[in-house]
């Protein structure tokens, strides 16, 4: 039997896709391969799912500011995989970032669509956030509703949610035959120093003061849930470690707290990203009998070793026996680092072309290239 390659990637962000990255390795190979695009739970989760033969099913939801947007999520048979980013990401943004006001309402709104058209397990891939409300938002548009001390609904976003006084989910969508997960590899709790105001509110645009009064309103969130909805473990807060309990698990803080209501609200089961997308996507059956794996994503860096695809693909890769390498833009790894991550090698288009607007720009010949010297060294 000839043994194939298998062609593995994430996407190369601002350039390919990752199903484009597979195809145009595999293509450049000349021998036989097998294309897999994968994602570890952020942006380009529902094309690599769709890439590994799920259904794109799109929905007019609401963006993160409120505007009606076309998002999609993936489903095939009662699994569906539904992507912050779709609907709720910094991609969606109209005009900038709005830390305080952006919302995670589209994001529900793909939810309830999926649990509605019959899904019994729903996968959601938190990343590319652009708002930090906690996932008030997502619950919200699951049918809960977040209250004032005068029973009024409280508006959107995370900055809202200092004034809230009960959550009422008499009104909740039944999610009670639905298994949902939560993929993501970030570990951050919800509150506090490492929480999701403090180290991501920057990257959405908050200003050190915003920080403060989102993490304030992130705590009036987990405080309020447990005296009205029952949820243990939630506490007031401070700069001091947090107890263990909703609030305080390891990743309640992802895409801005959505961790934290997909625990509390949909208990939800967290794992690990890349892990579970790639027992998701087959990745294990298409590794058998394979020569060699390919794997790779735009930027080969110290965020690769924490969890990103292709260190998750060289980890299931060297589970069955099977060497890895990869393409990438760039690489500021070493190769005792890329070593020790289970990668024998990397190749990247920096080598070939050092100017990085002309590099994105010119992707796809290059990543061609490329691949036909990967071939050359490795498969002659």
């Amino acid at each position: 039997m000839v043994q194939h390659v298998l062609v593995a990637p994430d996407k190369f962000k601002g350039s390919l896709t990752a199903a484009e990255v597979a195809a145009t390795v595999a293509a450049a190979l000349g021998v036989p391969a097998v294309e897999l695009p994968v994602a570890d739970g952020g942006d380009g989760t529902v094309d690599a799912a769709v890439a590994a033969g799920f259904d794109r099913v799109t929905v007019r939801v609401t963006g993160p500011t409120g505007e009606p947007v076309d998002a999609s999520y993936a489903r095939r048979g009662e699994t569906a995989v539904v992507e912050l980013a779709e609907a709720s990401g910094l991609r969606r943004l109209p005009a900038g970032p709005e830390p305080l006001t952006a919302t995670s309402h589209g994001t529900g709104e793909l939810i309830a669509d999926a649990v509605k058209q019959g899904a019994t397990r729903v996968v959601l891939g938190l990343g590319g956030s652009a708002c930090t409300d906690g996932g008030a938002g997502m619950v919200q548009a699951l049918g809960a509703r977040l209250l004032d001390a005068g029973g009024r609904e409280l508006p959107r976003g995370g900055a809202a949610l200092r004034d809230l006084d009960r959550v009422d989910v008499s009104g909740f969508l039944d999610v009670s035959g639905v298994a949902f997960v939560v993929a993501s590899d970030v570990d951050n709790p919800l509150l506090g120093p490492h929480g999701a105001a403090a180290v991501y509110g920057p990257q959405k645009g908050a200003t050190p003061e915003q920080v403060k009064l989102l993490d304030a309103a992130l705590g009036r969130l987990a405080a309020v849930a447990t005296r009205t909805h029952g949820l243990a473990g939630a506490v007031e807060h401070d700069d001091t470690p947090r107890a263990m309990g909703v609030a305080g698990a390891p990743g309640a803080g992802a895409a801005g707290g959505v961790g934290f209501a997909a625990l509390a609200f949909l208990h939800a089961d967290i794992r690990p990203g890349i892990d579970y997308l790639l027992d998701l996507l087959g990745f294990h059956e298409h590794v058998k009998g394979a020569r060699l794996v390919i794997t790779g994503e735009g930027s080969l860096d110290e965020q690769t070793l924490r969890g990103k695809a292709p260190a998750g693909v060289a980890r299931a890769a060297a589970a069955a026996g099977v060497p890895v390498v990869a393409v990438c833009g760039r690489r500021t790894l070493t190769d005792e680092q890329l070593r020790e991550a289970g990668i024998e090698a990397a190749y990247a288009l920096a080598d070939l072309e050092p100017d990085l607007g002309r590099s994105m720009a010119e992707a796809r010949p290059l990543l061609g290239r490329l691949a036909a010297r990967l071939a050359a060294d490795r498969l002659s």
